[in-house]
C-alpha cells in the first residue's frame, strides 16, 4: 500500500455524526459532524461539510471546515477551501482564492539559520 493511498472514503450525499479515528488517509466528500483524530492525512473535498475539532498528522482542504483544527505536521487550503475557527499547525499552504475566517497559531520548532 503506498503512502499516498486512501484508506477510507466518505463519499458525497453520504453523512456521518460521530467520532473518527484512522491510520493512513482519509478523504471526506460529503457532510462530517464530530471529532476526527489521526496521525495520518485526511482530505476534504470540494463539496464536503466538515464540522468539530479535528487533530490530524496532516490536512488538505478543498471544501468547507468549521470548528477546532490541530495538525502535527501540515495544513494545505485550496483555492475553494472555506475555514472558519481555530487552526494549529507548523506549516500552513494556502492558496489564492482560500477564505479563512478565525484564528492562525503557527508552532512548532523553527529551522536553525544557516551558517554562512
Amino acid at each position: 500500500m503506498s503512502k499516498d493511498e486512501i484508506n477510507a472514503f466518505l463519499g458525497a450525499g453520504t453523512a456521518y455524526q460521530g467520532k473518527l479515528h484512522f491510520q493512513g488517509s482519509v478523504r471526506i466528500d460529503g457532510v462530517f459532524h464530530g471529532e476526527v483524530t489521526s496521525d495520518g492525512t485526511l482530505v476534504v473535498g470540494q463539496e464536503a461539510d466538515v464540522q468539530g475539532q479535528i487533530h490530524v498528522g496532516q490536512l488538505v482542504l478543498s471544501g468547507r471546515m468549521t470548528g477546532e483544527v490541530h495538525a502535527r505536521e501540515k495544513v494545505v487550503l485550496h483555492k475553494t477551501a472555506n475555514l472558519q475557527g481555530s487552526l494549529y499547525s507548523p506549516v500552513l499552504v494556502i492558496d489564492e482564492g482560500a477564505v479563512v475566517e478565525g484564528t492562525i497559531t503557527m508552532h512548532g520548532e523553527p529551522e536553525p539559520v544557516p551558517a554562512e
